[in-house]
């Protein structure tokens, strides 16, 4: 990778972070939790890819970071769907 490469990756993601940001704070506290529930949730597609950076070709490094991104996002989708599950219950009539 050379030094141009890293530096527009750099400011990718520099910038994805203050547009996430700015997004995020617009948003009111009361919608904060849901929308952040289903955005878990729904983010099962980073499940995907990191499995196939765990994949069986490539560097032992990527295949560690692989499976570390596999625990991370399944761990973000389990918990995703637990605080949906949470905040539904909480709509529900109690009998």
């Amino acid at each position: 990778m050379n030094a141009e490469t890293l530096i527009i990756l750099l400011y990718v993601l520099v910038l994805a972070s203050f547009v996430g940001f700015e997004l995020i704070a617009k948003v009111p506290p009361t919608l904060h939790t849901p929308l952040m529930s289903g955005s878990n949730a729904i983010s099962g597609i980073t499940i995907v890819g990191a499995i196939v950076a765990a994949g069986p070709a490539g560097f032992p490094v990527s295949k560690v970071l692989g499976i570390a991104a596999l625990f991370l996002a399944t761990l973000n989708v389990v918990g995703g769907y637990v605080v949906t599950d949470r905040m539904l219950r909480m709509f529900k009539k109690k009998k």
